[in-house]
């Protein structure tokens, strides 16, 4: 396979079942597509408040999903990447537990932060309405440790107590995750809400100089393992620029936005601006277990004044235009709608936010894959799934209109629709053709548009219309040639 091969994301449960699950679909009908997946949180206990990014224990897989044999043995055929999740920990955790029966006399007491942590000279109200958070309101919740009544920072729920960086206690947990994870076959580490750690008095509490330096400090912890760091953070384009000189990997979240522009507005121009600027060491996606993300294109919020790749209105059009194309069902899942409020994301599959419109959606993914990086694929995503809206109103978590739990006989009638066998050709396409080791160029004029791969006599070349969404690809290696359209996805 090629070096920068397609990658699946997945949660365990929601379409395997086990790790051993995935692993056998991987090698079956998935087979020849992906080198590497994304195991979204499988740890102990992986059906938590927050989808698994709250886990009580993160050093252990939960043992309802397989052991860790069956990580390193999916490892031995697949990259694996884990998240490594760094700004919080469960309430439920141990650690945490011990602080609220014991307060400050908890050995684990400096780990985790708390209003006085950050502001122990007292705050003002300036301080507090510049920190930036992703959702409504302030990020501490009130709780008793000890004896005392103290407001805790929780930046995302208040099943999410964030730790402190600054303490010892907190770089000893970190480590001891880091080498669970290596250990079990991890080698990919995604940095999830990383942004949020560098909590400073008198500054946004994001993205600070403090945060850089955990970066840079969990990184050598990565490479002296063996392992690579992916950052994932939704913020302005600019900063994703500057942070891709400093990681392994970053991944590109304006590309969903931009692809979503193109083909609703039929307008490539901020698609081709992005494509002259963005980093190389991207991993490309369209859709992820959260929502689509809007600010990554937006402008800055903590540099009021910055341009975004889409001006404020080209934004508001999109966002409308993806609640019209949903038939309305991702406003219902979106904001105020829905909890899990994310400010920057609209809630909603790729395949919904298209209009389920199947020529449209496969341009989407071919573009995705035509674009430099390592292209993910989310396991909905890959399987032109619709809005789950029994699981959004079972939850009321937004987020869960993209978290269908296939069962196989779901698996096999989506494996038989030709929008997902084109998917599938195209991702073993990218994996294998020698033309992605070489040289990208790309030419967008109009609604048309050209994609093209090249390496000595091998050529992959993605050729399109956004005005109907019409699209041919070719690939030549040697003297042999393919190609194929959207005349592929009439259904039978």
């Amino acid at each position: 396979m090629n070096p920068d091969s397609p990658q699946l994301i997945t949660y365990v449960d929601r379409l395997g079942g086990t790790v051993t699950g995935i692993r056998d679909l991987l090698a079956t009908r998935l087979s020849g597509a992906f080198g590497g997946v994304h195991l979204l949180p499988y740890f102990t206990p992986f059906d938590g408040a927050d989808a698994g990014f709250d886990p009580v224990d993160h050093a252990s897989i939960d043992p309802r999903l397989g052991t860790w044999d069956d990580v390193r043995a999916l490892s031995e055929t697949h990259t694996v990447m884990s998240d490594l999740i760094v700004n919080h920990v469960s309430a439920d955790s141990a650690a945490f537990a011990d602080v609220r029966r014991r307060g400050d006399g908890s050995p684990f007491a400096p780990m985790f932060l708390t209003l006085d942590s950050v502001f122990p000279g007292g705050v003002t109200e300036a301080d507090l309405t510049r920190i930036y958070r992703p959702r409504p309101g302030l990020p501490f919740t009130a709780m008793v440790l000890g004896d005392r009544l103290r407001l805790v920072w929780t930046t995302f729920t208040s099943e999410q107590i964030d730790i402190d960086l600054r303490t010892d206690a907190a770089w000893e947990y970190l480590t001891e995750v880091i080498d669970a994870l290596v250990a079990g076959g991890t080698s990919m580490l995604r940095l999830d809400a990383v942004g949020y750690t560098g909590k400073e008095a008198g500054t946004s509490c994001f993205m600070t100089a403090a945060t850089e330096r955990y970066t840079q400090r969990i990184l050598q912890l990565a490479h002296d393992r063996g392992a690579q760091v992916l950052l994932e953070i939704h913020g302005h384009h600019t900063q994703q620029i500057a942070i891709a000189q400093t990681v392994d990997y970053v991944y590109d979240f304006a590309l969903p936005p931009l692809v979503l522009h193109a083909l609703h507005a039929r307008d490539a121009r901020p698609l081709e601006r992005w494509l002259e600027i963005r980093p190389a060491n991207s991993i490309t996606v369209l859709d992820t277990h959260d929502g689509i993300g809007i600010i990554d294109v937006g402008v800055s919020d903590l540099a009021p004044g910055e341009p975004g790749l889409l001006e404020p209105e080209q934004i508001d059009a999109l966002v409308e235009a993806i609640h019209d194309a949903s038939g309305g069902t991702s406003r219902q899942a979106t904001g105020a709608a829905a909890s899990n409020l994310d400010l920057y994301q609209v809630n909603c599959t790729f395949y919904d936010a298209l209009g389920r419109d199947d020529r449209r959606y496969a341009l989407a993914r071919l573009l995705q894959i035509m674009t430099p990086g390592i292209p993910q694929v989310y396991y909905v995503g890959l399987l032109a799934g619709e809005n789950d809206m029994d699981l959004l109103k079972a939850t009321g978590v937004g987020r869960d209109v993209n978290r269908h739990h296939y069962t196989p006989d779901e698996i096999d009638a989506a494996l038989a629709r030709p929008v997902v066998g084109l998917q599938l050709d195209a991702l073993r396409l990218r994996a294998t053709h020698p033309a992605f080791t070489g040289a990208f160029s790309h030419d967008l004029r109009g609604t048309h548009g050209e994609l093209r791969w090249d390496a000595a006599d091998a050529s992959v070349t993605l050729g399109f219309d956004l005005g109907d969404a019409s699209f041919q690809l070719t690939a030549t290696d040697g003297s042999a040639t393919s190609t194929w359209s959207h005349a592929r996805l009439v259904e039978d």
